[in-house]
This record gives structure tokens, C-alpha cells and sequence, in this order.
């Protein structure tokens, strides 16, 4: 009863993070999994993936409602990432007999999206269009939208964790969308890779039902909260912490592929 309890909050933890910065949570839920849970890296990444699933599940349907998401403008994104997710889903199980890569891999991208975090953080990066343009379209050509879901599809499929923190700066640095629409925009893209990869993972008998269920509970309360929250709530403290906190997480990660315990 205790370790369900404990599931729910770190879901509600991982889903209000998830909701307000447009990421799908894996980076709290993962070393949860893998480091207090106990699970092998091939059943976290199963069990992670499903979970954010009802992380960008819950986020996606509030920030369409709050106006932050045209499904028509990113939909080249969502077809790349289905195709891309697909591909990499088929190869997990070839990485899963390899638990001491998949640990690297985790431990690499973790790395790069605490650093940003970090960064973002500090130096407050103005990430979004100027105030005045309102529209919820994603702008852009069509061959930058494609490739943007191609590379978003690589982490849910092959390493089970999510590109919110990589779609995120895409949609406003390539495609040039005001803050609040890249992080619907990116809850909405990753949602359908995260569905995709998670069905690939309960397939293959990677994904803990009993561990992800209270994860789920947890997760879509917590991504309701993070969208409603979104617009009043100051990001780069929060930003600042978590990614000081994970840069840890990071380490711990590679440090297993050296045989060194943190």
C-alpha cells in the first residue's frame, strides 16, 4: 500500500511538471522506476512510456480547451512521429537485451535535458514570439514539421521517455511558436508517439501493469493541474531546480554503464 502510495504522488508530481512545461514527465518517472521500484531498464522504459501517455493525455486535452492546440498545423509533426515511433519500437527489443545501454542512453538524454533546464533557467532564454501574435497555428514548412516528428519519434520508440523537452524548443526555435502553443503543441505530438510506444511495450511484455496504474492515476490528475496552472506560474526556478536535481539523475545513469554506484 505504501509503494501505491507513493506511485500516485510521484505521477502527480511527474504529470503537473509534464502539463506546465510541455514535457511528458519520464524524467521523474524513470529513475523512480528504475532506482526505487527496482525494475529492470527494459520494464521502467515499458512502464514510463505508459504512463506519460495519460501525462500528455490529460495536458493535451486542457491546453486544447485553453486554445494552445491546431491539430491541422501540426499534423505533418504527428505523422513523422507515428512513422518514426513505429520503426524504433521494433528495435527496443533488440536494446532491451542490452540493460546496460539502455541505462547509457536514458543517462545521455537526461543529461542534455537537465543542462537545458538548467540553462533556460538562469538565463530566462525568451523562447517565444512576440506577445502580440495570439493565432494557436504552428508555422513552418513542411519538410521542417516532418523532420521535427521523424527525430520526436526516436526516444518513445527506442528508449521509452518522451521529447517533450526537445519538442518543446523545436516548435519555438525552428518553427517559431509562442511559448504556450509549443507546449500544447508538444503535449498533443507526443501524446500519439507515447500511445504508439506504449502498445509496443505491453505487447512485448516490457510494460508492470500493477506498478503503472497508479503512475496513471496520478499523471493525469497532475497534467490537469500543470495546464491550468500554466499561465500564471513562473518557470524558470522550477526549471532551475529539477534540472540541478536530474543533472544528478543523469549521473547515476551513465556512472551504472561504468560499474560505479552513485
Amino acid at each position: 500500500m505504501q509503494l501505491v502510495i507513493i506511485l500516485i504522488i510521484t505521477g502527480a508530481v511527474a504529470g503537473t511538471l509534464g502539463g506546465l512545461l510541455g514535457i511528458g514527465g519520464g524524467i521523474i518517472l524513470m529513475p523512480v522506476l528504475r532506482f526505487v521500484v527496482g525494475l529492470s531498464p527494459a520494464e521502467a522504459a515499458g512502464t514510463c512510456i505508459l504512463a506519460v501517455f495519460f501525462t500528455t493525455l490529460g495536458g493535451s486535452f486542457r491546453h486544447y480547451r485553453l486554445r494552445h492546440i491546431n491539430v491541422k498545423s501540426i499534423l505533418p509533426v504527428i505523422v513523422a512521429g507515428i512513422a518514426s515511433t513505429v520503426v524504433f519500437s521494433v528495435f527496443f527489443t533488440s536494446l532491451a537485451n542490452k540493460p546496460i545501454w539502455l541505462d547509457l542512453g536514458t543517462g545521455l538524454v537526461f543529461l542534455i535535458v537537465s543542462v537545458r533546464m538548467v540553462i533556460e533557467g538562469l538565463a530566462e532564454i525568451p523562447v517565444s514570439k512576440p506577445a502580440d501574435r495570439l493565432d494557436d497555428e504552428i508555422h513552418g514548412s513542411m519538410p521542417a514539421k516532418l523532420a521535427v516528428g521523424g527525430f520526436a519519434g526516436i526516444l518513445p520508440g527506442l528508449l521509452g521517455i518522451g521529447t517533450g523537452a526537445i519538442l518543446v524548443p523545436a516548435f519555438t526555435f525552428i518553427l517559431r511558436a509562442p511559448v504556450k502553443i509549443a507546449i500544447g503543441s508538444s503535449l498533443a505530438c507526443f501524446c500519439v508517439n507515447a500511445l504508439l510506444s506504449s502498445g509496443f511495450k505491453i505487447l512485448q511484455g516490457y510494460a508492470v501493469i500493477s506498478v503503472a496504474l497508479p503512475l496513471c492515476i496520478g499523471t493525469l490528475i497532475g497534467s490537469n493541474v500543470g495546464a491550468s496552472i500554466n499561465k500564471r506560474f513562473p518557470a524558470p526556478m522550477l526549471k532551475v531546480m529539477f534540472g540541478m536535481t536530474f543533472l544528478y539523475v543523469s549521473f547515476k545513469y551513465i556512472s551504472l554503464f561504468f560499474g560505479v554506484k552513485l
